[in-house]
């Protein structure tokens, strides 16, 4: 079965960034014992990502890199963004270790839509924090290898999501 749209795909991958000099450096990788799950079309990952993939079979490899803006855009100096610190206060106290340069925080915004936000900086007063995707600038390099391609389910379907081992659980 070839990869396309409502196809639950699983794969490995190492993924490396270039940074200003071209130089590549690793990132993550998502081995054979732990793949990567996806329902093709509905993943939520970069579209360029999945055009990529599209029409490939079980077995297939793959070599591409994509640019920020097919990533995950461009980085945002406005999305920089200073704190007050006591907004991190929970019951009247900052919880130990969670205010550490390179945490990432679970926040919502004033709208309640969820955001990650990487503590980037803490004095007395602020915190600040990095709202942009961490790979958000870098031109992303993926090597991998399809391992496997099936139908999704309608459940599956109708939920979004891939379902059972190394997927969603309920």
């Amino acid at each position: 079965m070839k990869i396309s749209n409502n196809s639950v795909v699983s794969l490995t991958y190492d993924l490396s960034v270039l940074d200003e000099n071209g130089e590549k450096s690793h990132v993550e990788t998502a081995g054979s014992d732990n793949p990567m799950v996806f329902l093709y079309g509905a993943s939520g990952l970069p579209d360029k990502f999945e055009e990529h993939l599209n029409g490939l079979e079980e077995g297939a490899t793959f070599s591409f890199s994509l640019e920020s803006e097919e990533g995950y855009g461009d980085y945002d100096e406005n999305a920089l963004v200073s704190i007050p610190k006591n907004v991190f206060e929970v019951d009247g106290a900052i919880p130990d270790g969670m205010l550490e340069p390179g945490n990432f925080i679970p926040m919502a915004d004033s709208e309640g839509n969820q955001m990650q936000g990487q503590v980037v900086d803490v004095n007395d007063q602020e915190v600040q924090m990095d709202f942009n995707h961490p790979l958000a600038g870098r031109t992303m390099h993926f090597d991998g290898k399809v391992v496997s391609v099936r139908e999704a389910t309608k459940e599956e379907l109708a939920h979004g999501h891939v379902h059972g081992e190394h997927g969603h659980h309920h």
